[in-house]
């Protein structure tokens, strides 16, 4: 089961990435850059620490491992053919700011197990600017397959999660991708409701 487990996240991995590339290229969707930079960091962060932390595998925490070529990918996309409405704002420059603040406390102490617990932080703030945006906007430009491709790999990861951090990792991915699309359905259902509103008007 475990071996079957880390093919399937690899596969779904590499499916969403070819995926949200062609979404991104093709204009149909504005996902946001500073949300993709926060967990390029983060994800890298978190497989560094959590292989120094116990001499892990690289396929012991396998949603990690195939997350990080995922998120930089995509990062990568928005970067080079995402729209001008997906660069920093000052409330992304501050939650930056807050993403440093652990990298470099981790570059001081070296505690390796401290500080993927606070990746973990990093990558529930990386949602932030995303939901901030659809709040601003009363928008939601994120897929719902993407997020439900991502959800299917996290959860599949949990049969081969290796470790304690590798178990938190993969149960942090789950709840939050479990409120993000359920942030983006409600989302979704206001702007409904406001251009039925406007239609009546």
């Amino acid at each position: 089961m475990k071996l079957l487990s880390v093919y399937a996240v690899a596969v779904i991995n590499l499916l969403l990435t070819v995926y949200y590339y062609l979404l991104i290229f093709r204009k149909k969707i504005k996902p946001s850059l500073a949300m993709w930079v926060f967990f390029t960091l983060a994800v890298s962060m978190s497989l560094f620490t959590y292989i120094k932390e116990d001499s892990h595998s690289l396929w012991d925490n396998v949603l990690n491992t195939t997350d990080l070529f995922f998120v930089s990918a995509v990062a990568l996309s928005i970067l080079l053919f995402g729209d001008r409405s997906t660069r920093f704002s000052r409330f992304d420059l501050l939650c930056l700011s807050v993403v440093i603040l652990i990298a470099v406390f981790w570059l001081i102490t070296q505690n390796h197990l401290v500080t993927n617990l606070l990746v973990q932080a990093i990558l529930v703030i990386a949602y932030f600017p995303v939901i901030h945006r659809m709040i601003r906007t009363r928008e939601n430009h994120e897929s719902y397959p993407i997020w439900g491709g991502m959800l299917l790999a996290a959860v599949l990861a949990l049969f081969s999660a290796s470790g304690e951090l590798a178990l938190v990792y993969t149960l942090r991915a789950v709840i939050c991708i479990v409120l993000l699309m359920a942030f983006m359905r409600y989302t979704d259902y206001r702007s409904k409701r406001s251009m039925t509103a406007g239609e009546r008007t």
